[in-house]
């Protein structure tokens, strides 16, 4: 779904219009798996979750949801042009706060 992100988006009649602060009042990025670390703990020890989950994959999700519609969709230079409006759209993203985080932990074997 990640990947359609784009398309639904901006290829969607019915959506890109309305796919704005004057339509949309909130969004919520939730990150559930029902799976524990069992397997991956060495890998979240040495690296952190959070580096792993929330810098690559939770801010990818963000910025394809919080950007504007590049120039085109397609072709030579494409990649540079949704890069940065990916950046534009984080570099307008405010500061986490702690009181903003909701902190979990997995419980070995669950």
């Amino acid at each position: 779904m990640v990947q359609n992100l784009l398309v639904l988006r901006f290829a969607n009649a019915f959506l890109e219009p309305v796919w704005s602060n004057k339509h949309i009042k909130c969004v919520v990025i939730s990150f559930k798996e029902n799976i524990g670390t069992d397997g991956r703990g060495g890998y979240f020890d040495e690296f952190g979750i959070i580096r792993d989950v929330m810098q690559n994959h939770l801010l990818q999700i963000l910025s394809l949801i919080a950007m504007e519609k590049p120039m085109r969709l397609a072709g030579e230079g494409y990649s540079d042009l949704v890069r940065n409006e990916k950046v534009k759209a984080l570099k307008c993203v405010k500061p986490l706060q702690l009181s903003d985080v909701v902190l979990g932990q997995d419980i070995p074997g669950d």
